[in-house]
Formats: C-alpha cells, structure tokens, sequence
C-alpha cells in the first residue's frame, strides 16, 4: 500500500511555494502518516525561507481542511514533520549549506516541481531555472550519492507540451526514442541564451536608446526631478532587454517546433537530466494543463492563475471574443489532485528503469474539445453573469474561432490605435474629471494589450493536435488496490467535464478574480468615501499640501501678471499681454521638463520691483484673485485635517509674498523667497525651489525634525512633477489631476479628489489686475 511505502520516509521537494508543489505538501502531510518532508525554499529580499514557507505555503486554504483535522496542534505538526532548507535550483550546488546536504541525502524521493512555468518568461530565465535548475538538482543528488550514500528517487515534474507542435499521439518516452524529435544540442542552447542577454544588454546601452528611453521617462513622468526620471529611464532599459530576451525564447522555441521557452527548455531539461544522471533513479513525469482540484483537498482549489483563466475571465468580462483554435482540438487539462496522486504513487513504487516517464493527461482517454469547453463557458456566464461598474449584467460576446495570425493582427492594431489616442490626450491642457479620461483609454489599452498576450501565449494550445498516451499511468493505476484507488485518485476517466466546469472550476476561479458577480447599487461604503476616511483617520500624522491647482485654480504666471500690471496703464497692459502671450509656449515647454529650472527662469521676471509694492499689492490680489480661484472643498480639508490633530504643511514653489495671506490657514508653510537688494527684489532665489524631487527631501526633513512618521502622512498634489512627494508618503492623493497623473492614481489605485471653485466669482479672460488708484506704494 502507498501508506505503507512511504510511512516515515523522508521527501524531498523543491517549488513547494508553487501551485503544484503546495498541494503535494498538503497531500503528503494530511495522507502519508509520519513522512518527513525537506522542502527546499529560496530567501526571499527580506524573508527567511522559513518565513516565506510559512506566509507562502502553510498560510494557504489548501491547508484549511488539515487545520480542521489537526485543531491547535497543526503547527506543532508542521514544526516536527517539516524542516525548511535554504535553497536556490538557480545557484551552484543548490545553495545548500552542510545540514541542507545533509538532509536532503537522507531523503527517500526528491519531487523536483520547481520551475518557470510563465509562457513568457525570458529566454536565458527559462534556461538558468527549467534548464539548468534540472542538471543542478541531478548534479548535486549524484554528489550527494558519492559522499554520503544518498540514494534517493528523483522525480522531476516536466510537461506534456515537451512533444511541441505534433500530431497525432505522443508516447510516454524519453524524447530521443520518440518519433518527430527535434534533436537539438543543450549546451550550445544554454551558451546562445547566456550571449542574448548579454548582447541585448550591451545594445541597450548605445546612445540612441538610451536618449529614447529618457525622452519616454519624460513623457511619462514629466518634470518630476532627475532622480526619477533617472530611475523610471533605467527601468524603460531593463524592460527593453527583458522584451528582447522574451521575443528571443518564443522565436527559438517556435523555430525548433515547440510552442513557447516554457516547452522548449522543459525538453531541453529532459535530454540533459538523462544524459547527466549517471547512477541516480530518474523518473519523469508529464502533466499536461494543470488546473483546479477535482476533490482534494478541496473540490475547485486553485493557486492563482493558470493557463485557462485569463482568458476565460476576459471572455465573462465582454472583452474577448475571437481566439484561435480547433473547435475540435483537446484541451488537455489535468485537476492538480490527480498529479500529486500520480506522484506520490510513483514514489511509493519506486524508480523502474524501464517504465519512467509518465503523461497525467486527459486527452487519450477523457477529452475535452475546445468548443465543448466554450459551449460549457458561455453556459456559464449566461446563468451567472458577470457585472459591470454600474451594476448591470455583462452579456458575453459570441465566440468565434480565427486563425491565430488573424487575431494577432486585428488585436494588433487596436493596442496602436489606443496608444495614439492616450498620446494625444495625455498633451492636452486638461485636469481633474476630464482628464481621466485617459485613465479610461489606458484601462482600455491593457485590456487590447492583454488580449494580444493571451493569443500570442496560449494559441498554440488551444490549436494543438497532439494526444497525450497515459498507457504506463493506466497500468500503475490497475496496480493499486482498491484502497489506493479510493485515496490517491488518478483515473482521469472519472472527471464529469460538464460537473467539472460549472460546478468546480469557473465558480473558483470567478471567486479568485475578485470580480462582480452581484448587480444594483453597491451596498455600503463608496470607493471615495472610503479614500476620504482612510486619509482623514486620526491614526494619520501630517498633511501636506501643493497649492496650484491643487488649492486654488491659479499658478505663478497668473499671480505674476497680476502684480505686473496692478500700477500700468492702459497702453501698458496691452503691449504686456502680447509679450506673455508669446512667451508662453516656451515657458509651458520649459515648465513640462523642469519645474525648478522653469521657476527660477520666469522668478528673474520680478528684478527691481519695489519690495514693499509688491508685498502690499499681493494682499490685493489675494481677495481679488486667488480667493475667488480658491477651491472651497480643499480650504475646508486642510480644517479637517487639523481639526484631526494631524499637522499641516503648505509645500510650494509659489513666491512668500504671494502666499502670504494663507499662512494662518497651516501649521508650517514650505514655499520660495526672492532675495532683496536696497529695497529692490533681485529676481534671484534665496534657496533651491521646493519641487519634483525637493519638494519630496523637504517634507521628509521636516516629518523627521517634527517626529512624523512618512507612512502615516498623506500628500496632496496635481501634477506628475509631485509624483517624488506623493510616494514617499504613505496616503497619496490625486487633486484635479493632469492626464498623466490621473492614470498614475488610477493604476496604484490612490486616492483621488475632484475639487471646484466657488459659482458666482468673475472669471476675467486674463489674471489682469484693476488698476490701483494712488499710483505706487
């Protein structure tokens, strides 16, 4: 019996943070009485890997039927049968330390689940972790069985997919024995895929990238200080090579007949584990699609997403509706219970050299077309539709099936049609309610854009012609005996597809997508009231606020041509506003790539203008400008915030004169000075304008200074040049925010306030100010 065999042995397994490898942890500990288990996990940036097993593995709900059976004793149990080791399949010797070695040379079966399972990942990512981490994990079991006697079984958990774009039936045997095999040498696969990082990397680095890469940052971040834009460049570089590197393993896969680098370097893995084992038991195990369990530990239990499901939520959500495939084809899935059955009965046997590689598949014996699967999906959806943001029922599209070229073409052009358009919104002068519309065009755009990935990754699948031989399960499954059987499930002819997918797997997984499922009126707190409450809880310390078009509907211009023409005449004024009129474009232009730069440039605007006159002309222009631009909501939530105990700070590149009147509103005001000469203003700056990325330096000092903490602060702000502030804070918030920054907010998912002026003030063409009576003062 399969208890019996394995009672009080010691297994090893490495990827027990993955999906398949927390329910093979979950299945051991609950249905193996006394087995040892060493699970191999890698440190995290700042976890322990004992930590990340704990929050990764044994905080799942695929443990919550074991927790029930166990009650309070559950961690002890985990604490006497499991000991979690320090190690990396992408490190030399795995990473092991001694005592790692030593435990895991003591180990009856090592299940070697870890991989790379994304479809697309990078090409020399896919080599180093499926590839290499294989001849790693053989290499140091074959050292460990020359040093300390380990004996142990490996089991190394591959892919059905290893057959590539075949036909027809694909035996369960090693590659090379198997007809249409592309015979391709791994070595020299590993050294092209080393030089395609570093010969993308160097590429990178040539000038003319590098300049585009700055001008995108700009673009999209615009004058927020050379820190980030320094760091939004180099992450626009890093994400060129990965792109790269991703296009360079699915062009390589393809070209040698396999569907994508998760396949290829899977086939790869299994040549090299082969020809390097030497005396070490190997045997290999094929699953196909994984999905959602059939009954163990739960019915529908699933770990993220897998292959099926971004596309048939997207398809519930009205967004997809021509996809590539054979109506006819099989989609080959495989519940995740019957592959750690398959498994754990294979370790129980034990390795046979002459029976070792097995397919848990469905496909020979139990198929599962793809038009079925759709029929059963809209079946689904019109019984249970999904909803959208204003409560109503989403009607699902009608699915056809095109060539994938066809998909990826049409898809193609709507991504370049939305990028266009968010382009050209992002330029316009508009803010708050209207700018999100461009938070609108780009959810848009990811949704094409996803669209497109889902067909590039998955099409291949979904037109496979291949059929999985399971002949070698079947014969393992007729050796158990009834009491195996009936524990450890693997007889795939059992699974209802139609049970399957409307009563186990689409209700988990519209579960797990978080998406609405319930039509009407939301119940309860709104998004924003809860945004509201969030940022006005007496646990926060500090408010800081920007002040142009944040607080008040003016900038430094306006403020400026005010007190510029408070003492002209008449003629003045006009030959004035021409001269402001055609410097503007340039100073917008100036404005947009350095905020700080722009500051100082137009301040210089003010040298020799009498001190005194402009500081008694500013009070003037307080009532008569900016407190009828002034938004009353953002007035009353500084009050708020002090009425909360929270202290308040104005952070400003606007002149002191200017703001003067408002200093009773805060407790501290950040802001620029003008220094003075024989009563004359130099139209120099007393100090570093307080933007972008000081604007950011200074509320940190001053949180410091003032024993604040930065997590609980919150900031208020309009423009992407305050994106430094706004994250180093712990609470954001979005006021009438420009385009850019509205799809900022949009996508981290900030706070974000619409605020207005007063109905009933003036609204003057231009900020000029009513011509002072007595002259100059």
């Amino acid at each position: 019996m399969i208890k019996d065999a394995l009672a009080g042995a010691r297994i090893g397994v490495t990827g027990a943070t993955g999906f398949l490898g927390t329910a093979l942890v979950e299945r051991l500990l609950r249905a193996i009485p006394g087995c040892e288990l060493v699970l191999l996990v890698r440190p995290g940036r700042r976890a322990s890997p004992e930590t990340r097993a704990r929050r990764e593995i044994f905080a799942n709900d695929a443990f919550g039927r074991l927790r029930a059976e166990l009650g309070d004793s559950f961690d002890d149990e985990v604490t006497r049968r499991v000991r979690v080791v320090a190690g990396d399949v992408a490190s030399d010797g795995m990473g092991l330390d001694d005592e790692g070695r030593r435990l895991l040379a003591g180990c009856h079966t090592v299940v070697h689940a870890a991989a790379r399972v994304s479809f697309d990942s990078p090409l020399d990512a896919a080599v180093d972790v499926n590839l290499l981490g294989s001849i790693r994990v053989v290499e140091t079991l074959k050292d460990l069985r020359d040093q300390l006697g380990s004996t142990a079984h490996l089991i190394a958990v591959g892919t059905a997919y290893v057959a590539g774009n075949r036909r027809g039936r694909s035996p369960e045997a090693p590659l090379a024995e198997t007809p249409f095999s592309t015979d391709v040498g791994w070595r020299g696969e590993v050294d092209a895929a080393r030089r395609a990082r570093a010969d993308h990397d160097a590429e990178s680095r040539r000038p003319a990238l590098l300049a585009r890469f700055s001008r995108q940052a700009r673009a999209e971040v615009g004058a927020a200080g050379s820190s980030l834009l320094g760091s939004r460049s180099e992450r626009l570089r890093e994400e060129w090579v990965e792109d790269r590197l991703v296009e360079a393993g699915r062009a390589r896969a393809q070209a040698l007949g396999w569907p994508d680098a998760y396949a290829y370097t899977k086939a790869l893995a299994e040549r090299a584990l082969l020809e390097v084992k030497g005396q070490v038991p190997v045997t290999i195990v094929r699953p196909s699609i994984i999905e959602s369990a059939w009954s163990e530990p739960k019915a529908g239990w699933i770990r993220g997403f897998r292959m099926a499901e971004p596309v048939i939520i997207a398809y519930g959500r009205g967004l997809l509706a021509d996809f590539p495939g054979i109506p006819e084809g099989v989609i080959d899935v495989i519940p995740v219970d019957m592959v750690v059955a398959a498994i754990i009965a294979l370790a129980a046997r034990g390795h046979d050299p002459d029976d070792f590689v097995y397919h848990v598949a469905t496909g020979a014996r139990n198929p599962l077309s793809l038009r079925r699967l759709v029929n059963l999906v809209k079946q689904y959806y019109l019984d249970n539709p999904l909803y959208d943001a204003e409560g109503q029922p989403i009607l699902t599209p009608e699915w056809t099936f095109s060539r994938r070229g066809r998909a990826q073409r049409q898809l193609q052009r709507g991504v370049t049609a939305l990028r266009t358009a968010e382009r050209v919104i992002s330029a316009l002068p508009i803010r708050g309610r209207r700018a999100e519309v461009t938070a609108r065009v780009e959810d848009r755009r990811d949704q094409a854009e996803r669209a497109l990935d889902y067909v590039r990754l998955y099409g291949a699948y979904a037109e496979t012609e291949a059929v999985f031989d399971d002949a070698r399960l079947v014969a393992l499954w007729d050796t158990l005996d009834a009491a195996d059987q009936a524990e450890f499930g693997f007889d795939t002819t059992v699974i209802d597809w139609r049970r399957y997918v409307l009563e186990v797997h689409l209700p988990s997984i519209v579960q797990q997508a978080r998406v609405r499922t319930t039509g009407g009126r939301r119940t309860g707190l709104s998004r924003y009231e809860r945004g509201r409450r969030g940022v006005l809880s007496r646990d926060r310390h500090l408010a800081a606020f920007d002040l142009e078009n944040t607080l008040i509907a003016s900038n430094v211009v306006e403020s400026y041509a005010w007190l510029a023409t408070r003492q002209m005449a008449d003629d003045e004024r006009a030959k004035f506003t021409v001269r402001m009129l055609r410097a503007a474009p340039g100073l917008l232009a100036l404005d947009r790539r350095d905020r700080g730069d722009f500051l100082r440039h137009f301040y210089r605007r003010y040298e020799g203008a009498p001190a005194g006159r402009v500081r008694h002309d500013a009070w003037e222009m307080f009532s008569d400008l900016l407190l009828a631009k002034s938004f009353p909501a953002g007035i009353r939530r500084v009050r708020e915030h002090r009425a909360a105990g929270h202290r308040t700070v104005l952070i400003t590149g606007a002149l002191d004169f200017v703001i003067e009147p408002l200093r009773p509103l805060f407790d501290d005001v950040v802001c620029a000075r003008l220094a003075e000469r024989d009563g004359l203003l130099t139209g120099e700056l007393e100090a570093v304008p307080p933007t972008g990325e000081a604007r950011a330096l200074v509320l940190e000092e001053y949180a410091t200074a003032e024993g604040l903490s930065m997590v609980e602060a919150v900031a208020y702000a309009d423009s992407t040049s305050d994106l430094p502030m706004l994250e180093a804070v712990g609470h954001p918030v979005a006021v009438n925010a420009e385009p850019k920054l509205a799809a900022i907010a949009r996508k981290r998912g900030w706070h974000v306030e619409h605020w207005t002026k007063a109905s009933g003030a003036p609204r003057p063409l231009l900020p000029l100010s009513p011509r002072a009576a007595n002259g100059a003062k």
